[in-house]
């Protein structure tokens, strides 16, 4: 069975990654929650040269969360420990001046310390905290999410969901905001544009059953009510390509 107003997938397959590889991991049992906002809420939020990218008519935020296996430079073989952790993301959608969609990290929280501390060096804007990911129940009832908890608890977030695997979220709407290729960061008065590839999201609609969350607002985002978009996916294997310089301040 399918949600919503089914699409071709094909219309969002990756495109052709710049080589070299610069990266290989796997996102595991992810968790996609989104809202929308205003395009002027998310503006402010985006690197120089990027707008936001609407979607169905609205800009949006979303809070994610995987656990990242396996990560290894370039081709290479996976790194023990640093290369496997939970991840949980706010995110926002932008468009590049060539017109290339991508996504923008407001913040994105982690336990490893190392990879925190690399990622910020390259303007990524990673925060050190505890990360656990949530999975309980069997069959029909089993249940996936995230447990945050920052440093001195500046912040902290519970999330879960229960998806039901027995339907397929190919809506235009899941779609548009899952199949994204690249992310847009700004690093030494330069908006750079970091590509990535992966086959199509197993995506599935899901139930919300625990939400108690503070990074959205931590990050300034006040939204109201449950998520309009709940979705899970068992996950992808992906790659990062080459950088590119998009916009020179």
């Amino acid at each position: 069975m399918t949600t919503g107003h089914r699409q071709d997938p094909a219309r969002y397959l990756a495109p052709a990654l710049p080589r070299p590889v610069i990266m290989d991991q796997c996102w595991a049992d992810a968790v996609f929650l989104h809202w929308r906002i205003a395009s002027e809420v998310a503006a402010p939020y985006l690197p120089p040269g990027v707008v936001p990218d609407e979607v169905d008519g609205s800009s949006w935020v979303g809070l994610i969360g995987f656990r990242m296996v396996g990560a290894g430079v370039g081709r290479g073989l996976p790194v023990p420990y640093f290369g496997s952790f939970p991840e949980i993301n706010v995110r926002l959608y932008s468009r590049g001046p060539d017109g290339t969609r991508g996504v923008v990290f407001v913040t994105l929280d982690a336990s490893r310390l190392a990879v925190v501390l690399a990622a910020r060096a390259a303007g990524i804007p990673y925060v050190w905290s505890k990360c656990s990911p949530i999975q309980r129940g069997e069959g029909a009832r089993r249940e996936y999410g995230y447990d945050v908890v920052r440093y001195r608890r500046q912040a902290t977030s519970r999330f879960a969901v229960r998806p039901d695997m027995d339907r397929t979220a190919e809506d235009t709407l899941s779609l548009e905001l899952t199949a994204r290729f690249g992310l847009h960061s700004a690093l030494a008065g330069r908006t750079l544009y970091i590509p990535n590839a992966h086959p199509p999201w197993p995506l599935h609609p899901a139930t919300l059953t625990e939400f108690d969350d503070g990074l959205l607002g931590a990050a300034g985002f006040r939204v109201e009510g449950p998520p309009e978009s709940v979705l899970f996916s068992p996950g992808v294997q992906t790659q990062f390509g080459k950088p590119g310089v998009v916009y020179r301040g």
